[in-house]
């Protein structure tokens, strides 16, 4: 039964992502910035609710001296670097350097990646991403080959929007009434176009690959959250050779 529902997971993948409208593509560039940068006035509240996701994926260092190799999955402007204690090598993945390029924080980075598939003979003990999975189209791939970078005690801290739910598309129409203001833009346009992929695709994804999936919430409950964490470990490296294996062979 798993691998039957784990099967039309994956079946979903890759995506594609619709063609943004003109109106959006000429304002997406500089809205990008101000959204990561905090400037608008619910952006910033926005970040401040999202130091549950820095604080749950950190969490696993609080207290502790041992030395962690991170690779961090999408790390943008480097703002999770400020949760982090310095406990070890930490590589990124992220293939847009003008986000990170002049920030202070990339003298801590030892390795930056622009694809996962460019990492050779490293192994982590922990894998983090916050705030990236939604955005990926084909996520069982990036999901895959980070299992594989594991060491095999390692785990992957995974943190998202609950995007799919009534309460996260409630958060979006307050996160957004600035954008609309500002722009005379529907934000949700943006939305759809941004967010691939809803926090039941992305779980449904983990647990095909990862014997131990716990799951917390920024909420009451899955449904009524605004934001999940995932905590994974024990790869199921039979599912992850098979679903490579296949992929070979349909090229």
């Amino acid at each position: 039964m798993a691998d039957r529902t784990g099967s039309t997971i994956l079946s979903k993948f890759p995506k594609i992502r619709m063609d943004l409208p003109e109106a959006y593509q000429q304002i997406y560039n500089q809205h990008y910035l101000s959204n990561r940068e905090g400037q608008y006035k619910t952006t910033s509240l926005s970040a401040r609710l999202e130091r549950w996701m820095h604080k749950k994926v950190a969490r696993d260092l609080s207290g502790t001296k041992r030395n962690l190799a991170t690779l961090e999955i999408g790390a943008g402007t480097l703002n999770h670097l400020q949760y982090e204690p310095d406990q070890g090598a930490y590589d990124i993945v992220e293939p847009f350097s003008e986000l990170f390029e002049n920030s202070p924080r990339l003298k801590g980075i030892r390795t930056v990646y622009k694809d996962i598939s460019d990492i050779r003979d490293t192994a982590y003990d922990r894998i983090t991403t916050i705030a990236t999975f939604e955005h990926i189209m084909d996520l069982p791939f990036v999901v895959g080959k980070a299992a594989l970078l594991l060491k095999p005690e390692g785990h992957m801290r995974v943190a998202i929007p609950n995007e799919g739910t009534f309460m996260w598309r409630l958060g979006t129409r307050v996160t957004g009434f600035e954008f609309t203001k500002k722009y005379g833009l529907d934000y949700q346009v943006l939305m759809r176009y941004e967010h691939v992929n809803t926090a039941e695709e992305i779980e449904g994804v983990l647990k095909y690959f990862f014997k131990n999936v716990k799951c917390s919430v920024y909420g009451i409950s899955k449904k009524i959250a605004f934001y999940r964490f995932y905590e994974c470990s024990s790869v199921i490296h039979s599912r992850i050779d098979a679903y490579f294996r296949d992929r070979t062979t349909s090229v």
